[in-house]
């Protein structure tokens, strides 16, 4: 289907909200709406305080420069991932297996959305299941939210023969939402006991509040050792509820953590997590700020939606090339030969984001006295 025809299809049951539209159903396609309509969130991820340093000799060929990764024991093209979207109406089904087959083809992991919707009614399984059928080898996360079962979380993973679960942490939205979750206790014996239950390796993310130094201590003495960070200055949740309602709540404008802030603070603990930043990445110079301050992974949900929605599958394909490429490119300038000696370059940390962690007691001058024949 043209990018514009899939569109007008989108759109169209956007206007269609009668009452047969209910609960998480109703709740999934205003999700999908509000993300293609609202903006970013109001402050910064963070990352244009990081600069990494250029090299003028970096004495390598462009074909030299390899950006593949090794990640939950696949090899991938790129440490880059499309991350949890949607899944969970019918009209959501298409979206997923675009979403897949692009990252299937150009090498990349994906993540489906939340997948209770699925386990409440299983006619909207396909939304999910979708994504494994065009993308049969490819590194696919299966979502719930870490209040789930460790039953529901089994049934998740074999719903889509996932390689990995996402758990995610979203209490801000949460409480915005009139018909969200209010009970948030054990949430971090829950965890332990699912990492405990599944044979797939588990991630705890944030939905675009970030994480903080304490929280990610926290989740590490309860098991998890992959986290994404999901950082403040992407898509905003908070703003997405408030729109969804008609209603406003100017104490929760801007609240959380940026992304580069969450990523360096974790990071500076030195346990042993695979750490993925995400929440307003917008380019490859983002993704090798993050790839060069220590980041496993990286990961983007609401440009690729958006490069579906506009332009259709091959706009889609086209702005993972351009990423891709575009890492590839950086790495050049830095001399970096493959991801691990990009982790090792020296990049500069300034302005807000160097303030937040010196006030932290996060120790940032080790990064900009990188030795640039490190490896």
């Amino acid at each position: 289907m043209p990018g514009e025809v899939l569109g007008n299809v989108f759109r169209h049951y956007f206007i269609k909200t009668g009452e047969w539209l209910l609960g998480r159903q109703k709740r999934k396609l205003e999700h999908l709406k509000l993300a293609l309509e609202l903006s970013d969130g109001v402050y910064p991820s963070g990352f244009s305080d990081i600069f990494p340093v250029h090299m003028s000799a970096p004495e390598l060929n462009y074909s030299d420069v390899d950006t593949s990764c090794l990640y939950m024991g696949k090899r991938l093209a790129a440490p880059l991932m499309i991350n949890a979207i949607t899944g969970g109406h019918p009209e959501t089904a298409w979206i997923n297996r675009e979403l897949a087959a692009a990252a299937g083809q150009a090498g990349i992991a994906m993540a489906v959305g939340s997948q209770k919707a699925a386990l409440n009614d299983y006619s909207v399984r396909e939304t999910f299941s979708v994504a494994r059928e065009v993308n049969s080898d490819g590194l696919l996360l299966a979502n719930l939210g870490a209040c789930c079962t460790p039953g529901e979380a089994l049934s998740a993973v074999e719903m889509i023969a996932a390689d990995g679960l996402q758990l995610h942490l979203n209490v801000p939205q949460e409480i915005i939402m009139p018909e969200g979750d209010r009970n948030f206790k054990g949430v971090l014996a829950n965890i332990s006991t699912i990492i405990n239950t599944v044979s797939v390796p588990v991630i705890v993310k944030e939905v675009g509040f970030g994480m903080s130094r304490e929280t990610v201590l926290a989740l590490h003495a309860a098991g998890v050792r992959n986290i994404d960070v999901g950082g403040r200055g992407g898509t905003d949740f908070v703003a997405i509820e408030l729109s969804r309602t008609n209603k406003k709540c100017f104490d929760m404008e801007g609240w959380g953590i940026p992304t580069a802030v969450s990523l360096l603070e974790g990071l500076s603990l030195g346990l042993e997590i695979d750490f993925v930043a995400s929440g307003g990445l917008r380019s490859s110079l983002d993704m090798a700020r993050a790839l060069a301050a220590g980041a496993a992974m990286t990961a983007m949900a609401g440009p690729f939606l958006k490069s579906l929605v506009e332009g259709g599958a091959g706009e889609l394909e086209k702005s993972i090339r351009y990423l891709i490429q575009g890492l590839r490119k950086i790495m050049l300038l830095t001399g970096s030969a493959n991801i691990r000696e990009l982790s090792r370059k020296p990049i500069v940390i300034t302005g807000p984001t160097a303030e937040w962690l010196e006030r932290r007691g996060v120790s940032i001058n080790s990064y900009a006295r990188r030795s640039h024949t490190e490896v």
